[in-house]
């Protein structure tokens, strides 16, 4: 274990293309988003510096710009925390997730052809492997994966320009659930599919309504369970 609770090969490898300062921060980014680094968990700039093999001052840039986007949080005399969210905040975007997965089902139960299926149920086998062999990393980037595919085959730039913004939030939200969700995620997703494949808008906008809200309530419920 490192000392600032990294897990062993959790620290992403910096590529060398493109400024230092974006490559720390998409870095940094990553391990907030996969919960390698903790809401609540101090940052320190040098230890951080030390796990990327950079100097301190592209962390500093990166940890500033994290606080200004809401996913760090400078406390003077204090330095810097990964951000807790709020379950208002959870709440809020999960909420504006649901309606934009919703459309992104109606579109691509217009739009898709068998390939785009069978995209989607490429990405349910792998899935199900991930679930049965419990691997949650796995499975929280599959499911990730699986809900770009609808909004690519939803085909509408602006709603795919608005599920990015949100994106990683919603990952960063869906690792703690994960496990409870399980199986029953995947079960959800086959039966989307299969109201894609049929081209039944109506119902697949139903459908995805139902699997986010079941995620949100699930990220609700785990406070108290």
């Amino acid at each position: 274990m490192l000392p600032t609770g990294l897990p062993q090969g959790a620290v992403p490898r910096l590529e060398r293309p493109g400024p230092l300062r974006d490559r720390v921060y998409e870095a940094l980014l990553e391990l907030i988003t996969t919960r390698a680094l903790r809401p609540g968990q101090h940052l320190v700039e040098s230890e951080l510096a030390g796990h990327l093999g950079v100097s301190r001052q592209p962390v500093r840039e990166a940890l500033q710009r994290l606080n200004t986007e809401g996913w760090v949080d400078l406390r003077p005399a204090q330095g810097a925390f990964v951000h807790e969210p709020t379950e208002e905040e959870a709440d809020q975007l999960l909420t504006v997730r649901t309606l934009l997965e919703a459309e992104a089902a109606r579109l691509a139960a217009g739009n898709a052809d068998a390939a785009g299926v069978e995209a989607l149920e490429k990405i349910l086998a792998d899935g199900l492997a991930a679930v049965d062999a419990d691997d949650v990393d796995a499975a929280v980037v599959l499911n990730a994966r699986f809900h770009a595919k609808v909004m690519e085959l939803a085909g509408n730039a602006v709603l795919a320009e608005l599920a990015a913004q949100v994106d990683r939030r919603v990952r960063w939200y869906y690792t703690p659930v994960a496990r409870q969700r399980g199986g029953q995620s995947w079960v959800e997703h086959r039966e989307l599919i299969a109201a894609i494949a049929a081209h039944d808008g109506q119902l697949a906008t139903r459908l995805m309504r139902e699997h986010t809200e079941h995620t949100r309530r699930s990220y609700h419920a785990r406070v108290t369970s």
